[in-house]
């Protein structure tokens, strides 16, 4: 019950209301004119996750899965409501380690890391194991690397936790392909610690219902991937250039 009404709450602050009593802009529309700004999206994309929320420093955002049926993107879910970074979203191009904040972007879906053996996913997957770790150590040269085993990291976040945060937990590509020092590390999707999405140190939080309902939705073959950031800075459409995004805020 709490979800339910944590998620109609938050799609009644999510509705823009003109002065002049045109339609209200709903979260989905303005997903859809999100992703038809940013028309330099990779044409092999055809599943988008759109994440934005409407005061950049805000920790709390709101996810719509779109898929593209011909050259159309088309709402498949209802307003999900997210949990960012504690201190929102930093501005393109500034996000940094330790700073609290998830990075603006287009960035490519990835490994996806999951407790249990058996899942409901086509996406492919790792079981996790008490081995497996992600790098964070900025000096390290796997910094933003997963590991399994012995690492000589000063530090890293161990992938298999106490909590269930991390049962499901996939990687949001920032900072990735190269890595570049300091800029961020460990930008996952992941699962929120209960039945509201609570802020992250620069992670997308969702609960375990819908990110299940996500797993069971993507299809490797039409390339999941993520577009998020503050909703003016997304409408700008800069965004979307995959190599500017894989060198300074695809991490």
């Amino acid at each position: 019950m709490n979800s339910i009404f944590y998620l109609l709450l938050f799609h009644t602050c999510m509705v823009s209301i003109s002065a002049n009593g045109k339609e209200p802009v709903t979260p989905e529309k303005k997903a859809l004119q999100i992703a038809k700004r940013n028309a330099g999206l990779p044409d092999n994309v055809r599943q988008l996750l759109v994440v934005f929320n409407e005061t950049p420093e805000s920790s709390s955002a709101v996810l719509v899965a779109l898929e593209k049926k011909g050259k159309l993107w088309r709402i498949v879910s209802a307003p999900i409501p997210a949990g960012i970074g504690r201190k929102g979203f930093a501005a393109p191009g500034a996000k940094r380690e330790g700073d609290q904040q998830s990075p603006s972007g287009f960035f490519r879906l990835g490994q996806l890391f999951c407790y249990d053996k058996d899942v409901k996913t086509r996406m492919p997957f790792i079981q996790t194991t008490a081995e497996d770790k992600w790098i964070d150590d900025p000096d390290s040269p796997d910094y933003n690397r997963h590991v399994r085993g012995e690492t000589q990291a000063k530090s890293y976040e161990k992938l298999k936790i106490r909590s269930d945060e991390y049962k499901y937990c996939m990687v949001i590509e920032y900072n990735t392909h190269p890595v570049v020092k300091d800029m961020g590390s460990a930008i996952f999707l992941h699962l929120s610690e209960g039945d509201n999405p609570n802020p992250s140190a620069g992670c997308v939080v969702v609960t375990e219902s819908d990110m299940e309902w996500l797993l069971n939705w993507m299809k490797p073959e039409l390339k999941p991937s993520i577009l998020m950031g503050n909703d003016k800075v997304l409408m700008s459409g800069k965004l979307t250039d995959p190599m500017k995004a894989g060198s300074k805020s695809a991490k």
